[in-house]
């Protein structure tokens, strides 16, 4: 059997299903954490499964959560529905309930945080409580494994005898009461036929559901008897539709309240909570505090704990490779093999595995801000200045981790309840310039803008961010018209961070990062050693102007010339810049025959101050590395969008930096 657990956003969902299943599934409290269906077993019931759906708050079409949810109920037929329920918050978390009560399945509702509430005074009465409902409601607390087992053997025990709820219809007389039987007469039929409550599908018709219509294949008279029904509710009722079903549901819902719950006090948490929140959320503060924060956490990860613990790999990686090479060479390997172990495999994806300890260190305190409760109220904040450009607050943390590494942010994409402010998102947050781009930065500020370094830098940064806003504006006039989807959140409570959801999210990346590491950069890797190696016979280079990358590099400089840099050698760290950006530098200071310490001045023979700028620019806009456009193709579904961003994001670049070339040149 399989059994749908449903419940809204922050009410302990996740953790109720990690305690059913023992599966490691990542818990936090920004909203919209949990984007996909996961499934696990249910380890007390055997043969069982569990489906993880997507926090939400109705089961109306309108965000994607919604939709999934929505699709799977319907569509996968579960033998029955677990409704996990936040009993602090119990009257806005009953609004779901009573949606899925009307789809007529086998249903559970399990009270979760029951500890809070009997800690700050109140009380449920549950078995009154079950018989308003018509299901059985078990009091629970999931963080410390109270009440599961009973959830479990009560789902499965009404999925296995079809005990359909007991109460469905929630206003017995009135306007609303006569439409809703009205509309269900009229669609009976159809309903059967698609094997769906036909109350359900009466609710969903009369809020305006296109979708269940086209499900039902209504004809014209049936929809025309179904929107008489509803003017003339509204009409009685004086309430727009929504607002007559909404107005019917909460009635009910403060009547059970009413009769079974004895409200808490306030809780010490929500008091900690309101009081952090006129600093963290206050119109004059919540800017400061954030741009605080966030520069303390990029300070600690890329100057402190991030890069100290990088440097330490890095001599481990250095002192592995050395002992490669030793053992290598005392073997009399052959030559070219020997350049691949080492000037291939161990330089390519041992300089990429040295950012490692950078990426988990931005993550575990980005995770740390998460699991507070923090990055909700980010969200908030971001929410009026991203809506200008066609986003939504959410679209604000993918691209602020974009500032660390692409990939992660691009995956962090997910958490957008949008497919349209998903897809968006993706196409900006490469504008963000990545930690990788920072040997480039700095090795050209130094070598031509030495007195303006910082200016130069910030500078950079600024027209990374103003770029990804034009091309916002462009992609909401154009390809991405609309709005994006209304911000509707509720601000979870500040709490400790989980050690183990921390450490589960810390795994979850360094596996992710350690794959593309073995995998895309690895072969990346030996494709670019094996251009630098050979030349179009196929024959060892004894210099690598004559190899198959110089070759390549010729045919393609052309294309840089109107930009300042049309010299073949440059081309060519572009394009070993596209495995890692990192390797632009090293490419140059491979053909330039200099040390990092040489490679500033020898730089001056390639380029003016104001190429050298030019140059930057396309650096910082053009396509991000091969390992974030793999992420962008499995992010998006498709080969020939991520192609589409692809040239895009190059357009623009030669464009950008044609424009300061050329503009530069007159006026200078």
């Amino acid at each position: 059997m399989i059994f749908a657990l449903a419940g809204n956003q922050n009410c302990g969902k996740t953790t109720l299903f990690n305690a059913m299943t023992g599966s490691n599934q990542h818990v936090g409290n920004f909203p919209g954490v949990t984007v996909e269906q996961k499934v696990g077993e249910i380890r007390s019931a055997k043969g069982c499964s569990v489906v993880d759906l997507p926090g939400i708050y109705s089961i109306r079409p309108y965000t994607q959560e919604e939709i999934v949810s929505r699709d799977f109920i319907l569509d996968g037929k579960p033998d029955g529905i677990i409704n996990i329920v936040d009993a602090t918050n119990i009257e806005q978390n009953l609004y779901l309930t009573l949606q899925l009560l009307e789809l007529k399945l086998p249903m559970v509702v399990a009270l979760n945080m029951m500890d809070e509430v009997r800690s700050n005074g109140g009380a449920i009465n549950v078995k009154l409580m079950s018989q308003l409902l018509g299901v059985p409601v078990i009091p629970i607390c999931a963080a410390k494994n109270e009440g599961v087992s009973e959830v479990v053997s009560q789902i499965v025990n009404a999925a296995k005898k079809r005990i359909m709820p007991a109460v469905q219809d929630f206003c017995p007389d009135g306007p609303v009461h006569r439409c809703i039987h009205a509309v269900a007469h009229v669609i009976e039929d159809h309903a059967r036929n698609v094997g769906i409550s036909r109350r359900f599908c009466a609710t969903k018709l009369i809020e305006g559901d296109p979708s269940m219509a086209d499900r039902l294949e209504l004809d014209e008279n049936e929809k025309e008897l179904i929107e008489h029904s509803v003017v003339e509710m509204e009409h009685e009722t004086g309430f727009d539709r929504n607002e007559a079903l909404a107005d019917m549901r909460y009635t009910f819902i403060e009547g059970v309240v009413a009769d079974s719950v004895v409200k808490c006090h306030e809780s010490r948490e929500h008091k900690r909570s309101v009081a952090a929140d006129r600093i963290l959320t206050g119109k004059h503060t919540a800017l400061p505090v954030f741009f605080g924060v966030i520069l303390l956490v990029f300070y600690l990860t890329f100057n402190v704990i991030g890069s100290a613990l990088s440097d330490l790999l890095s001599l481990g990686i250095d002192a592995l490779t050395t002992l490669v090479d030793r053992g290598l060479t005392a073997y009399g390997i052959n030559p070219v093999v020997h350049s691949l172990v080492i000037d291939g495999i161990f330089a390519g994806v041992g300089s990429v595995l040295s950012f490692l300890p950078i990426i988990v260190t931005l993550f575990f305190f980005l995770s740390i801000l998460e699991d507070t409760g923090y990055m909700a109220r980010v969200a908030f904040v971001m929410d009026k200045l991203l809506r200008k450009i066609g986003l939504s607050g959410r679209s604000f943390v993918p691209m602020l981790i974009g500032f660390g590494c692409s990939v992660p942010a691009i995956m962090a994409t997910r958490t957008l309840s949008s497919d349209r402010d998903r897809r968006m998102t993706i196409l900006l947050t490469p504008y963000m310039s990545c930690s990788a781009k920072i040997p480039i930065y700095a090795v050209f500020c130094a070598a031509f803008f030495a007195r303006f370094q910082a200016l130069v830098m910030i500078g950079l940064y600024l027209v990374g961010i103003l770029l990804a806003i034009i091309v916002a504006l462009i992609l909401k006039g154009t390809a991405f018209q609309g709005e994006p989807v209304p911000f509707v959140m509720e601000l979870p409570n500040y709490r400790m961070p989980s050690v183990k959801s921390v450490m589960l999210l810390l795994w979850e990346k360094a596996r992710d990062f350690l794959q593309r590491a073995f995998t895309i950069i690895f072969v990346a890797t030996i494709l670019i050693w094996f251009l630098q190696t050979f030349d179009t016979r196929l024959n060892v280079v004894a210099d690598s102007t004559d190899s198959l990358l110089a070759l390549i590099g010729r045919f393609i400089a052309p294309v840089f010339r109107p930009l300042g840099f049309g010299d073949w050698r440059i081309a060519t760290s572009l394009i070993s810049g596209f495995t890692a950006k990192e390797a632009v530098v090293s490419t140059l200071s491979v053909l330039l025959g200099t040390g990092m310490a040489e490679l500033g001045p020898a730089l001056s023979g390639l380029f003016t101050p104001l190429s050298a700028f030019s140059f930057l620019l396309f650096t910082l806009l053009y396509t991000p590395c091969v390992a974030a456009v793999a992420t962008i193709k499995k992010e998006l579904k498709s080969g020939w969008a991520t192609l589409g961003v692809v040239i895009m994001q190059c357009s623009i670049a030669w464009l950008v930096a044609c424009a300061v070339y050329q503009i530069g040149g007159i006026l200078l």
